[in-house]
């Protein structure tokens, strides 16, 4: 069986104020061609269709278009909703265009109930885990733990027994939006730490043919067996390096794994360029960026005049400027920004108890202050969901 892997649409995002629906649409368009003509047995999405839980009319008509396309096709879909979704928006409808060949996963109570696809060669079972925050779904799955790695793994626990009721040779799937560990961050996804902890072991999905991976916005082999497509367009400065693509798997009749990265229309090329503002102007080795979207990172001691129109000049397509003087890291000019950089929110607040009081938090301090992140991730989960 051929399978599409896709992840990480944010229908509706924009990039640095460029509305990207045009871009958007553009890999609609790529992603059915590439349907047909690479005759795919199945597409699966692996969450975060939307960018957020109540996208723009214009963003909902793009993934309707979307959705009777691919149906028109004849090839099942399967789709889960990321953290980025309001699963209940996206699940609305789910039982009747089920009919079409489109399958929204979007409920954690749903995890042991697969989608049947069959092939010559038998039966494969799609398992859709929608992204479960820990602190909503916990007793779902009774859970002590309120971490992604407990309640993910008591979600696969219901896959794998699930699975087992199943005809001996059956294949198997696993979409989940997630963060595992060895994958690589981005600027541009949103942060799903819980406890500390934002990232579970691959190991957790052992036992399932292919685990398609969604959140991380990279492409990336976590394993043979578990990938991440990631985003079809960049959203941040920080994917400039990305190929953006999708996975083409061909699963075996015995489970193996072949994967073929097929990639992704660029809207516009990115670069990230760094140094003095007259260096910047007259450096010919940068004339290939003149057509790019643009992250300038001025390093002039002092700020110079007018910096955005002077660059606008040569680099029409600008939308990012930064100011890093180069200073010693001792610097009291440093800028805050600059020291805080990569740091959670739990480290930050850690180092502000540690400046005002002189001492580092212990540990009853520091579950205190874990705790009352935790707490306000989870109100605000609660408030999104019930919107």
């Amino acid at each position: 069986m051929r399978l599409l892997h896709t992840s990480d649409w944010h229908l509706g995002r924009a990039f640095h104020r460029v509305n990207m629906l045009g871009a958007q649409a553009g890999f609609i368009g790529h992603l059915v061609t590439t349907v047909r003509e690479r005759e795919v047995d199945a597409v699966v999405v692996s969450g975060d269709v939307y960018d957020r839980a109540v996208p723009p009319l214009a963003a909902v008509e793009l993934f309707d278009d979307a959705l009777h396309r691919l149906a028109d096709l004849g090839v099942p879909t399967v789709m889960i909703s990321g953290n980025h979704d309001s699963a209940r928006r996206l699940g609305v409808g789910a039982g009747l265009i089920d009919r079409a060949g489109i399958h929204l996963r979007t409920e954690p109570s749903a995890v042991g109930t697969p989608v049947i696809l069959r092939d010559s060669h038998g039966d494969v079972a799609f398992y859709g885990l929608p992204y479960l925050e820990p602190a909503l779904v916990r007793d779902e799955f009774g859970v002590d733990g309120a971490g992604h790695e407990a309640v993910l793994g008591a979600a696969m626990d219901r896959v794998r027994a699930d699975l087992a009721t199943r005809a001996p040779g059956t294949r198997s799937v696993v979409l989940a939006h997630a963060f595992v560990t060895g994958g690589q961050a981005s600027d541009s996804e949103r942060d799903i730490t819980v406890g500390g902890v934002a990232a579970v072991p691959a190991g957790v999905f052992d036992g399932v043919d292919y685990a398609a991976l969604g959140h991380l916005h990279g492409c990336q082999t976590i394993t043979e067996r578990v990938r991440y497509s990631g985003s079809p367009l960049a959203y941040s400065f920080s994917e400039a390096g990305h190929r953006k693509s999708m996975w083409l798997i061909d699963l075996g009749a015995d489970g193996s794994v072949t994967a073929e990265r097929v990639d992704c229309p660029v809207p516009r090329p990115l670069a990230r360029v760094r140094g003095t503002l007259d260096g910047l102007l007259a450096d010919p080795g940068l004339d290939r960026h003149e057509e790019a979207w643009v992250e300038a990172t001025l390093t002039d001691a002092v700020r110079p005049a007018d910096p955005m129109a002077r660059l606008a000049e040569r680099f029409p397509h600008t939308l990012s400027l930064v100011f890093a003087p180069e200073r010693a890291p001792d610097d009291p000019q440093v800028s805050y920004a600059t020291r805080l950089a990569g740091r959670s929110d739990q480290q930050i607040a850690r180092d502000f108890v540690t400046h005002v009081r002189g001492a580092r938090p212990d540990e009853r301090e520091t579950a205190v202050l874990r705790d009352a992140f935790d707490t306000v991730r989870a109100d605000a989960a609660v408030r999104e969901v019930a919107r």
